[in-house]
């Protein structure tokens, strides 16, 4: 932890209910920021409440200084929503993190419906790119802001092509966007997370595996992560939050257009 480092900022961060989203949340939170948790899962309120009391950050004139906000990303109506929602409550946003993301469907790509391969698409780079369009004239009018971009070495990866297209659009965003908005004053970053131990969840991301031959693909994913990390295991939760703190702070201010692979030396 560092104290203090985001005292006086104001932090939005996606995909909030749980996960690295939660993680980094309460990261922030802890470190000072006014934190906005946004989610799609009603969840995220409590979350909220959660990490203002944990955090011992209490409240401001303005109310409880983390706050949650639902919204469904996938739609340019609901990331422009929540990207109004919290500017009305804290009036401005220094840092958008963007977490919202996660594979639905594990297997062979011949084995995808078409329809299966749009959500996955819909769900693993629209919402970046709508949030990343709804933020983008609040930051430059007020000439500054940073953009963590969440994205995946499962870019290369089995049993995951749809997934893995959505996530290398995100490095696309984040590198495109980057040159866009340096004038400004606005650093576009992201982090490539690896596999990631985490509490099993509240809201379920998609269907289970269900019989051999599905149970056997997951376990592919699994087998493929854990080898292709120098490491041989999967990351913790607080090793992906402590990165996307970093690039989110000013202690990364000369970096920017850059994605950093968290995966135990998987470069994706």
């Amino acid at each position: 932890m560092s104290p203090g480092r985001f005292t006086g900022k104001v932090v939005v961060v996606t995909g909030a209910a749980q996960g690295i989203g939660r993680a980094v949340a309460e990261r922030v939170a802890a470190e000072g920021a006014d934190t906005v948790l946004v989610d799609r899962a009603e969840l995220v309120h409590e979350m909220a409440a959660d990490i203002a009391r944990i955090a011992g950050t209490g409240t401001t004139a303005e109310g409880p200084t983390a706050v949650g906000v639902t919204a469904d990303l996938e739609t340019y109506e609901g990331a422009g929503s929540a990207i109004e929602e919290a500017l009305k409550l804290r009036g401005r946003i220094d840092v958008l993190i963007n977490n919202v993301g996660g594979t639905i469907w594990t297997k062979p790509f011949e084995h995808y419906e078409p329809e299966e391969i749009s959500k996955e698409i819909q769900r693993s780079l629209f919402p970046t790119l709508w949030t990343c369009r709804a933020v983008l004239p609040h930051m430059i009018s007020q000439q500054g802001g940073v953009i963590v971009n969440v994205a995946s070495v499962a870019t290369r990866g089995v049993n995951r092509v749809p997934y893995a297209a959505a996530k290398g659009g995100v490095k696309a965003i984040t590198a495109a966007l980057a040159l866009e908005a340096a004038p400004h004053g606005i650093r576009v970053v992201a982090t490539a997370p690896g596999g990631t131990e985490a509490p099993p969840r509240q809201v379920v991301r998609g269907p289970q595996p269900e019989g051999d031959r599905e149970k056997a693909w997951y376990q592919q994913i699994v087998d493929q992560t854990i080898d292709s990390s120098l490491m041989k295991r999967y990351g913790t939760l607080d090793e992906q939050a402590g990165p996307i703190a970093f690039l989110a702070s000013d202690e990364a201010s000369y970096i920017t257009g850059s994605v950093l692979a968290v995966a135990g030396g998987d470069l994706g």
